[in-house]
């Protein structure tokens, strides 16, 4: 393996997809930081999830958050294979749909918890609305593909009911939220 280090990020800045240099804690970088963060939340995830219909989501989600971080990583991205596609938006709409299908009627608010498997879930979903808070704030000076923000806003609603599902599965009662 060649050594992994470039000594070029030593001054605070970094490359994005074409070579040009960015500062570090600009908008774009903390947008796919962020993206990145959430793909490794969800690989702890799947550390605990043992359903395979369930794996298979998270691991093509997985796959979708790399195509994500390239895109956000690419000032002008015109590569077919690096943008998200109102597919990608309609397919995680499904398994949101399956991953509901059989859950007790909603009762109200929950508390982030119960098993593992979902208390990460529930990481994973906060990272996720952290990520979306991050793009939109790209968006507000740079172009942002709509279907990746609709992708990513979507994301933390599978990661809700994902959660609802595996303490579900696992037999683990909900924490319902009291004022």
């Amino acid at each position: 393996m060649s050594k992994v280090y470039t000594k070029t990020g030593d001054c605070g800045t970094t490359s994005l997809v074409g070579g040009k240099r960015v500062p570090k804690e600009c908008a774009r970088l903390e947008s796919y930081g962020t993206i990145d963060e959430l793909n490794a939340q969800v690989g702890l995830l799947l550390t605990y999830v043992e359903e395979p219909v369930d794996r298979e989501c998270l691991i093509g989600i997985q796959s979708r958050l790399f195509v994500i971080g390239a895109q956000l990583a690419t000032e002008a991205p015109n590569e077919p294979s690096c943008v998200v596609t109102l597919d990608d938006v309609s397919n995680l709409e499904q398994s949101i749909d399956q991953a509901s299908e059989g859950l007790p009627t909603w009762r109200g608010f929950t508390l982030p918890g119960g098993c593992r498997a979902a208390a990460l879930a529930h990481v994973c979903r906060t990272v996720c609305r952290r990520a979306e808070r991050r793009i939109l704030a790209l968006k507000a000076t740079e172009p942002v593909d709509a279907n990746l923000i609709k992708y990513v806003n979507r994301l933390s609603d599978y990661f809700y009911v994902l959660a609802l599902r595996l303490n579900f599965l696992q037999g683990t009662e909900e924490i319902l939220w009291k004022k």
